[in-house]
């Protein structure tokens, strides 16, 4: 009996203590408000030719109200195509359970901003936040995402999320499939 007892304890405190901690890049709490953020995880990238795109998602929760911030980074030396956030904009999440998730964009207007870099290549970065619709969470904690939609003021675009993928950016391994599974309770 205190050998089931041993490995019981064993099993519980190994499933304790393999979650990650949580790695926040912004954590204040002052007489204004309270905010945390974690930090930036890419969850797509596109490398082809001269042309490069990344996709980064990060976590806050500001003063109780939790939001995913989206930013979307270009490199070409060709034509960079804007696609604006507006008030209608939206992202949807499809899980791997079949549900879909849908996420509101906050009532701000971005087409992003357009930088040169010393080697000739243009760099677009856009950023847009958005807002979890109630009761949303419990399936994002149990389901992985196989695929993103974003849909912008003029335009759409589908994104198909990897199980793993080694980044040729950072060089890092990421689970993009997984990040809501394994960061939603840094939010909580």
């Amino acid at each position: 009996m205190k050998y089931i007892i041993t490995i019981t304890l064993l099993f519980f405190s190994l499933s304790i203590f393999s979650q990650k901690p949580c790695d926040y890049s912004a954590n204040v709490n002052d007489s204004i408000g309270t905010y945390k953020s974690t930090k930036e995880y890419i969850v797509n990238e596109k490398v082809f030719g001269g042309n490069s795109s990344y996709i980064f998602y990060s976590l806050a929760l500001t003063d109780g109200l939790p939001t995913l911030t989206v930013q979307l980074i270009q490199k070409s030396k060709d034509f960079i195509k804007a696609n604006c956030f507006d008030k209608n904009s939206k992202l949807f999440l499809q899980l791997n359970n079949g549900k879909i998730i849908t996420l509101i964009h906050i009532n701000q207007e971005n087409c992003g901003t357009m930088i040169r870099d010393d080697k000739g290549f243009d760099n677009r970065v856009n950023t847009g936040i958005f807002m979890f619709m109630k009761d949303s969470f419990q399936d994002l904690k149990s389901s992985p995402v196989s695929m993103m939609r974003i849909k912008y003021l003029t335009d759409t675009e589908d994104y198909v999320f990897k199980k793993e993928f080694k980044s040729e950016l950072t060089n890092e391994i990421y689970n993009p499939e997984n990040y809501f599974i394994d960061n939603l309770k840094c939010i909580e």
